[in-house]
C-alpha cells in the first residue's frame, strides 16, 4: 500500500469514522482569542454539500447550544458578541475566552440524510503570572553555605516549576531549591533561574548574586556567628525593593525578590544568614 492510499484511508477514517465524530483537544488562554479549526476533509465536505452547524454542550446533558448555522454561502451567528465565523475555512473564533467556554464543541456537516461530526474539546487555562523568589532561610556549617529558595506564581492554572542555571546545583524540578555550596563558588551557585509554566504560558525570574559569601572588605564587617549574604537585584518600581527585598535577619526569615524589570540599574542588598553551631 503506497503512502497516498494510507493518507486517503486516514482522512476517510477521520471524516467517516466514529458515529460521534473524531475529536481533538484545543488549549485556550483565559481572556484571549481562541480559534476552533476544522480539518481540510471537513472543509471540503462543507464546500461540497453547503450546509453545516457549530454547536456546543450545555450543563444539560440532553441539550446542546447552537452557535452558528451555515448554508450555501450564508450564515447566522447566534453569538455575534462572543464569536466570529471565518467563512474561508469555516473555523469559529471565540473572541474573549472565559472559563464558561470550556465545553465540547461540534462541527456538523449535513450530507443529504447523513451528518458528519468533528468534535473539539476546549480546555481553558489562566496564564502564569510573573513568579517571585523567596529566600526561606540559610545556614553556614563546615565552610558550606546552604540557602533555601522558594519560587511561586500568584496566578495560573496547573503551574509547574523548574530551576536551571550555569551550575548543575540549579537543576531541579519543583518550586523549592536547596543550594549547598562553598562560598568560594558562589558566582555559579547563585545564578539560578526559576521558570513557572503551564500548557499555555511560561514566565521566568532569575536569582542573581554577584557574591554569596562573606562581606567584602570595606563593608560593615562580619558579625560573630553570622554569614553575610550579598545579593544584586535589578531596580523595580518604587517601593518594591523595600517590600520585596527585605533583609534576611536570621535563619528562617523570608526575603522576596520581585521579577526582573526592564530597568538595568542594580542595588546591592546585604542580609545575614545564621551560622549553624558545629
Amino acid at each position: 500500500m503506497d503512502r497516498g492510499t494510507c493518507l486517503w484511508l486516514l482522512s476517510s477514517f477521520c471524516v467517516w469514522g466514529a458515529s460521534r465524530g473524531a475529536r481533538e483537544t484545543v488549549l485556550g488562554t483565559l481572556g484571549k482569542a481562541t480559534f476552533l479549526r476544522i480539518p481540510p476533509p471537513f472543509q471540503e465536505l462543507t464546500a461540497r454539500f453547503g450546509a453545516a452547524v457549530w454547536k456546543r454542550d450545555t450543563e444539560d446533558p440532553h441539550s446542546k447550544q447552537v452557535l452558528l448555522k451555515y448554508s450555501d454561502g450564508n450564515y447566522i451567528n447566534y453569538m455575534q458578541e462572543q464569536t466570529r465565523f471565518h467563512q474561508a475555512n469555516f473555523s469559529l473564533e471565540i473572541l474573549n475566552t472565559s472559563r464558561q467556554d470550556r465545553q465540547l464543541y461540534e462541527y456538523i456537516v449535513s450530507k443529504e440524510r447523513e451528518e458528519k461530526v468533528w468534535q473539539i474539546q476546549l480546555e481553558v487555562y489562566e496564564p502564569v503570572s510573573a513568579p517571585r523568589i523567596q529566600v526561606l532561610g540559610g545556614t553556614e556549617a563546615n565552610d558550606s553555605l546552604t540557602v533555601t529558595l522558594n519560587c511561586t506564581a500568584e496566578r495560573g492554572d496547573r503551574v509547574s516549576y523548574s530551576w536551571a542555571g550555569a551550575s548543575r546545583l540549579c537543576a531541579r524540578n519543583g518550586s523549592v531549591l536547596h543550594l549547598s555550596y562553598s562560598p568560594r563558588n558562589a558566582s555559579l551557585a547563585c545564578s539560578c533561574t526559576c521558570t513557572a509554566a503551564n500548557p499555555v504560558s511560561r514566565r521566568a525570574v532569575a536569582f542573581n548574586a554577584s557574591e554569596c559569601g562573606r562581606e567584602p572588605q570595606g563593608g560593615a564587617g562580619l558579625r560573630t556567628g553570622h554569614l553575610v549574604l550579598v545579593l544584586v537585584v535589578p531596580v523595580v518600581a518604587a517601593g518594591a525593593l523595600a517590600a520585596g527585598c527585605t533583609a534576611l535577619r536570621a535563619a528562617g526569615a523570608k526575603q522576596e525578590r520581585a521579577p526582573l524589570a526592564e530597568d538595568g540599574a542594580v542595588h546591592t542588598i546585604y542580609s545575614q544568614v545564621q551560622r549553624a553551631e558545629v
